[in-house]
C-alpha cells in the first residue's frame, strides 16, 4: 500500500519562506510526484509538479518564480521551497503521486494523496 508521508509547513508572515517535504512509502511506480492545495471556499488547485525520472517541472502561473519543487537523494522524496509568501497562498497543502502527462501536468498526478500540510501567510 503506498502512503505519502508530509512534512513542514506551518505559519510565516507576507514574504517569508517555508519548506514542504514528502516522501513515499511503500512501492510504487510513480512518474509523477507533486503539490495541490486548497484554500477555504476553493476548488483544489495544482501547485507543483516534478518527474520523478526526468526532473522536469510545471507550475501554476501564481507561484513561478516563488516556489521550487526539486527531488532529493533519496527516491520518491520531493522537497516544494516556497519564497516570497503571500496571504493567497494561505491553504492546506497536499502531497500528490501519479502519472506525468507534460500535455496535463497536474491532470494526472494525483492517483495517491497525502494528509495535508496546513501553511498559514499573515499580511
Amino acid at each position: 500500500q503506498v502512503h505519502l508521508v508530509e512534512s513542514g509547513g506551518g505559519s510565516v508572515q507576507a514574504g517569508g519562506s517555508l519548506t514542504l517535504s514528502c516522501a513515499v512509502s511503500g512501492y510504487t511506480s510513480s512518474t509523477c510526484m507533486g503539490w495541490f492545495r486548497e484554500a477555504p471556499g476553493r476548488e483544489r488547485e495544482g501547485v507543483a509538479v516534478i518527474h520523478t525520472d526526468s526532473g522536469s517541472t510545471h507550475y501554476a502561473d501564481s507561484v513561478k518564480g516563488r516556489f521550487a519543487i526539486y527531488k532529493e537523494n533519496a527516491e520518491y522524496t520531493v522537497t516544494l521551497r516556497m519564497n516570497s509568501l503571500k496571504p493567497e497562498d494561505t491553504a492546506m497543502y497536499y502531497c500528490a503521486a501519479g502519472s506525468y502527462n507534460r500535455w496535463s501536468p497536474f491532470g494526472m498526478c494525483n492517483n495517491f494523496w497525502g494528509k495535508g500540510s496546513l501553511v498559514t501567510v499573515s499580511s
